[in-house]
């Protein structure tokens, strides 16, 4: 009777700890994220950045190794980003949406608006290096009006 009264009392006391450590970790989990997030958002705007000052090999440093391998040198990057990603490689307006975690990656959507005044969306596909560093692995332009409710 006794040892089942223990039992019973420190089953509620787990429980009790537990319950008070919910909070921290989802503060922890928050701050983790929020520090991603503000890194991601620095590699990205920092590649915009390059892009704007037509900065091949700044812009090319932030794209993740399997990119770099695709186009090798930094005019190749550059000349892709020019002909496909003109919304990208010169926006006049930029919006960073909510980041979405896609294991092991993280896409990061940002609202731009191109030199011809229409919307899109660039789905960033961010990933972790082994130094701790983001990357851009990926770059998606999706019309605004080909998104789904």
């Amino acid at each position: 009777m006794l040892f089942s009264a223990m039992v019973h009392d420190l089953r509620i006391l787990a429980a009790a700890v537990l319950i008070a450590l919910i909070p921290t970790l989802s503060a922890a989990q928050s701050a983790v994220e929020e520090a991603q997030g503000s890194a991601i958002v620095g590699v990205i705007s920092a590649q915009m950045d390059a892009f704007r000052h037509d900065d091949g090999d700044k812009a090319f440093s932030y794209a993740a190794p399997s990119i770099r391998g695709i186009f090798q040198t930094p005019q190749n990057f550059m000349a892709m980003v020019r002909g496909g990603y003109p919304a990208v490689y010169r926006p006049s307006e930029v919006e960073f949406l909510a980041p979405r975690l896609e294991p092991p990656d993280i896409l990061q959507p940002v609202r731009v608006t191109g030199p011809d005044g229409e919307s899109v969306i660039a789905l960033y596909r961010m990933q972790r290096q082994a130094d701790g560093s983001w990357k851009i692995a990926s770059v998606v332009i999706v019309r605004t009006g080909e998104l789904s409710s």
